[in-house]
C-alpha cells in the first residue's frame, strides 16, 4: 500500500491530518463503526471527562483495527463527533500525540453534535483503514 498526502495548504499538516490522500495497491478496506469510551461489557466509561473518553475512545478503535491485522499507521480518515467541540480543543493533543506516534495524519472531520447515542459520552471516533 502506497499513501501520498494530499495539502494544498500546509496549516492542516501542522495539526496533524491532511486534506486528503491517495491510496493506491491497497488489498483491504476496513470501516469502523464509531468507537466511544465505553468497556469490553459495553458499559460508559469517565463520564464527563472529555481526555479520558478521547484516549478510550481511540483505544477501542485501535481493537478493532487489531482485529483486522492493522494498527492507527492504516488509518486513513479518522471522524470525530463530539457535544463539545471547545473542550474536545483542549484536549485534541491526547489523539494527535498517538497518531503522531503512529507516524500518521488521516483525512479528518470533526462534528459538533447535540449528543451521542449513550448519554454522558462526549466523543466518538469513526474510521476508515487500509492495509
Amino acid at each position: 500500500m502506497e499513501r501520498t498526502a494530499v495539502n494544498p495548504v500546509t496549516w492542516s499538516a501542522e495539526l496533524g491530518f491532511n486534506q486528503g490522500e491517495v491510496v493506491s495497491g491497497h488489498t483491504r478496506t476496513l470501516y469502523c463503526s464509531g468507537q466511544t469510551a465505553m468497556d469490553g461489557d459495553g458499559k460508559p466509561q469517565h463520564d464527563g471527562d472529555m481526555a479520558a473518553q478521547l484516549a478510550l475512545s481511540l483505544d477501542n478503535v485501535e481493537a478493532v483495527l487489531g482485529g483486522a491485522g492493522m494498527s492507527l499507521a492504516n488509518l486513513v480518515r479518522l471522524n470525530v463527533y463530539t457535544t463539545d467541540v471547545d473542550v474536545l480543543f483542549g484536549h485534541y493533543g491526547v489523539l494527535a500525540a498517538r497518531l503522531g506516534a503512529a507516524g500518521v495524519a488521516p483525512t479528518t472531520t470533526m462534528l459538533g453534535v447535540t449528543r451521542l447515542a449513550i448519554p454522558g459520552q462526549l466523543v466518538e471516533l469513526e474510521g476508515t483503514a487500509v492495509a
